[in-house]
């Protein structure tokens, strides 16, 4: 079984070189994957949140990685809506916040991680948010540094961004790189899962639910290509 270094280094090389995946789904098999990522978010405040169920991080073991693993490679693994709340805005109104079970964290992590992996080294220079080693003040850096005779600069910001996304187009743009159909499936599952709010169940039928680890990786791939020429903060 290969280490999961080696695994997201043979994704970077593939990314870099623009050549397709046609296997990704078989690396969701992987428990060093799942062992990464447990690494990266267990330590988060919301991995002792409860979702729409009580699991937590509390639970966790090499035998959920198991049982994670089992229903993945039979492709039995649901998705649980996202337990919505509302969390305050700097500007006074407030945003929705969607809160994933303990399993969809850690997957969603290892999918967040293989898609970061192989698109990264795709994604244009411009682009600064998440991504890893990049940021707000990375991008200040390119303003002083590079945009030396600039004069004037136009903020925008894209309104609902996470809650419009179009989830048919989302997937078709991982299409256009990956080529594995059972992969594709779980990425719609995912976007289809759906949220409980108020413990009422509500379709998502764009949008993708901010708080899970995934949703950012989704965001950037949709969003941020070689070859532009905006400086992108996401």
């Amino acid at each position: 079984m290969q280490s999961a270094e080696t695994v997201l280094g043979v994704l970077s090389e593939r990314g870099s070189k623009g050549l397709p995946l046609n296997e990704l789904y078989r690396q969701l098999f992987n428990p060093q994957l799942y062992l990464l990522a447990y690494g990266r978010i267990y330590a988060n405040k919301g991995a002792m949140t409860p979702g729409a169920t009580a699991e937590t991080v509390d639970g966790m073991s090499l035998g959920k990685i198991g049982r994670i693993i089992d229903a993945v490679r039979h492709e039995r693994y649901r998705f649980s809506p996202a337990r919505r709340v509302w969390i305050p805005k700097h500007n006074g109104k407030l945003r929705p916040l969607g809160l994933p079970t303990w399993s969809d964290k850690l997957l969603g992590e290892v999918i967040r991680l293989l898609l970061e992996a192989y698109y990264e080294p795709q994604f244009s220079g411009c682009s600064h948010g998440f991504r890893p080693g990049r940021g707000c003040h990375t991008a200040l850096s390119e303003v002083a540094d590079t945009w030396t005779g600039t004069t004037w600069f136009v903020e925008g910001d894209v309104a609902d961004c996470f809650g419009s996304l179009d989830h048919d187009i989302m997937v078709e743009i991982l299409a256009d790189k990956i080529h594995d159909n059972r992969f594709l499936r779980l990425m719609r599952a995912m976007l289809k899962a759906g949220y409980l709010e108020q413990w009422t169940w509500n379709a998502t039928l764009s949008g993708a639910p901010q708080g899970g680890g995934a949703t950012r990786g989704r965001t950037v791939v949709s969003g941020c290509t070689k070859g532009g020429s905006m400086l992108s903060m996401v």
